[in-house]
């Protein structure tokens, strides 16, 4: 009776686990094209559109591999991964996330298992962790603007000159978007990095408060704001999706700042509990074989770590060592913390949020 008991709450804590990350989120099956010899689970932050063409690569690859992709936004995958970990119970096979700093406290909490392909050996340092964590794409923080907006006036290349702009004029006023970094995982990890980076924090986050930055869960938002002239410039907005809009969408310019631009690397790792351990390890060392990374670049429009910190050098106005890649470190759990958390949200509420005279 116990042991059925144990195996019902099992089979019900999974069922609730991928319902969290299933709703509102996006769940699809990619079947396998010949005879079907195992099931590879995803579970990801990245939009079911843009990792689509990996998928179908690797299945051109793979051809008996049924995929099957749970897209949710971080804060459902973080808390439904951490979870499963912590039950013992099956969720994915294959994690990936833009969290970095949890994806890192999740590896050093024994929620993974080694990635066993030599293409890990091709990832620069920053890039992979203790052959569990690895990273498969070199994302920047961009500012993005409305083109039309700057029109008449020059375009702030770095933190400096966008803090004497806003300090400046007053047409700012509601036209400034970034992330809430209180629920978007990107979003608090970019804020607390540029608190570690930049000498202008302090003065950044007082002008947004001044001028009444808006917030938003996503890139998309950000954009779309930017594009209709709602909002004239967004912040801290992930390359990878601002590059590919503007490329598309001539209303859109995008920045590197000059003084510095962060590169955080969207990470994978297989889990401790993966039933399709096999698969798992194929996808990824699909992902960080030349055909997977030239897929990465064309069709899905990121770069990749192996060689896109050169890249990303060529597209930015500042010097070589202005690219600034966010390497994957114990270090990087010091964001997790919940005190520092707290505080560090406390402080970021009484800057951005003036209260009503």
């Amino acid at each position: 009776m116990i042991g059925k008991a144990a195996l019902c709450l099992a089979s019900f804590f999974v069922a609730w686990l991928i319902g969290s990350i299933a709703t509102p989120a996006m769940d699809m099956d990619f079947p396998a094209s010949s005879t079907p010899q195992d099931v590879l689970t995803i579970a990801s932050v990245t939009d079911l559109d843009a990792i689509r063409p990996m998928i179908e690569g690797f299945q051109r690859r793979h051809p008996s591999i049924t995929v099957r992709y749970h897209e949710s936004e971080s804060p459902s995958l973080d808390k439904a991964t951490a979870e499963a970990c912590r039950e013992g119970v099956f969720l994915a096979d294959v994690v990936i996330s833009s969290s970095v700093a949890k994806q890192v406290g999740l590896v050093n909490d024994g929620c993974a298992r080694p990635v066993e392909t030599s293409l890990v050996a091709r990832l620069p340092a920053w890039a992979k962790w203790r052959q569990e964590l690895i990273g498969l794409t070199a994302e920047p923080a961009v500012i993005v603007y409305n083109k039309a907006a700057f029109a008449a006036e020059k375009v702030p290349a770095d933190r400096f000159e966008l803090v004497d702009l806003l300090r400046k004029s007053t047409r700012f006023m509601d036209r400034i978007g970034t992330y809430d970094i209180a629920s978007s995982g990107v979003g608090y990890f970019f804020a607390f990095e540029d608190a570690v980076q930049a000498t202008t924090w302090g003065r950044l986050i007082e002008v947004f408060g001044r001028n009444r930055v808006k917030f938003y869960c996503c890139s998309a938002d950000i954009l779309d704001r930017v594009a209709d002239g709602s909002l004239y410039i967004g912040y801290n907005i992930l390359g990878s999706y601002a590059l590919a809009r503007a490329d598309a969408d001539p209303r859109i310019g995008v920045i590197f700042p000059s003084d510095y631009t962060l590169v955080m690397t969207r990470t994978a790792f297989i889990s401790k509990e993966a039933r399709a351990v096999a698969a798992a390890n194929l996808f990824l060392e699909f992902v960080l074989s030349p055909e997977g990374t030239r897929i990465l670049e064309q069709q899905m429009r990121f770069y990749s770590p192996i060689d896109g910190i050169a890249k990303l050098a060529e597209l930015s106005p500042g010097e070589d060592n202005t690219i600034r890649p966010i390497a994957l470190t114990p270090a990087l759990i010091v964001a997790l913390d919940k005190e520092k958390r707290r505080l560090f949200l406390e402080q970021w509420d009484k800057s951005v949020f003036i209260p009503s005279p």
